[in-house]
């Protein structure tokens, strides 16, 4: 089984995502974590991104795997756990940007679509439209701007990051311009896909509603 998962950030897609895979006994991949990973690897080795880059020469060098360890799904760039650097806000101001560039999202798409070859819950921008359009369950996640912004605020505390809910308010914003605007693989909500709005809804309700929809409440 495939269940594909897109949605607007932190509207509690890989949450889901993870859980389900969970009940279900499904992989589960987070492919925004892999797009964070290779804005990582373009941070630290100084990647200017203009149409001058060889995008390829430089993905042919990046290495992205998944370890599953104490029911963590993390990730390892180059041979290397970078689960909690990806989450800082240097990249998220940057990752919509990196997901944007048509040789990445080549590279990551092929890779996604080799683990899925066993099926899996994957979440992302652009699952149920591009890199499994037959899968058997599409959702699309969603919720209200503000409260998106309070649950990154949140996430970004708790690791001990310093920033303000203004400025997680307009990076979210930045993002899901560029994530629904841009050429290659926009953020869309497709006609067959299963509209989920998060908002007003915790963790525990957004998880019966999503099994309810997939037949196993």
């Amino acid at each position: 089984m495939i269940i594909a998962i897109d949605g607007h950030s932190s509207c509690g897609k890989s949450t889901l995502a993870k859980q389900i895979a969970k009940k279900l006994n499904l992989v589960f991949i987070d492919t925004g974590a892999m797009y964070r990973a290779v804005t990582l690897y373009f941070i630290e080795n100084g990647i200017i991104l203009d149409s001058k880059t060889d995008y390829k020469s430089i993905l042919s060098k990046v290495s992205i795997e998944f370890m599953k360890q104490d029911n963590d799904n993390l990730i390892f760039l180059n041979g290397r756990n970078v689960s909690e650097e990806i989450r800082s806000l240097a990249i998220s101001n940057l990752v919509s940007e990196v997901a944007a560039i048509p040789d990445v999202r080549n590279k990551l798409v092929a890779l996604q679509r080799l683990m899925g070859e066993n099926g899996l819950v994957m979440d992302g921008r652009d699952i149920g439209s591009v890199v499994f359009p037959n899968a058997d369950f599409k959702f699309f996640v969603t919720a209200d701007l503000q409260e998106r912004a309070r649950r990154r605020f949140q996430e970004l505390v708790n690791t001990s990051e310093i920033v303000d809910l203004d400025q997680v308010k307009k990076n979210l914003e930045h993002r899901d311009f560029i994530d629904s605007n841009r050429e290659a693989s926009p953020l869309v909500e497709l006609p067959d896909a299963i509209h989920i709005d998060t908002t007003y809804l915790n963790k525990e309700e957004q998880l019966k509603v999503m099994l309810w929809y997939l037949g196993v409440l």
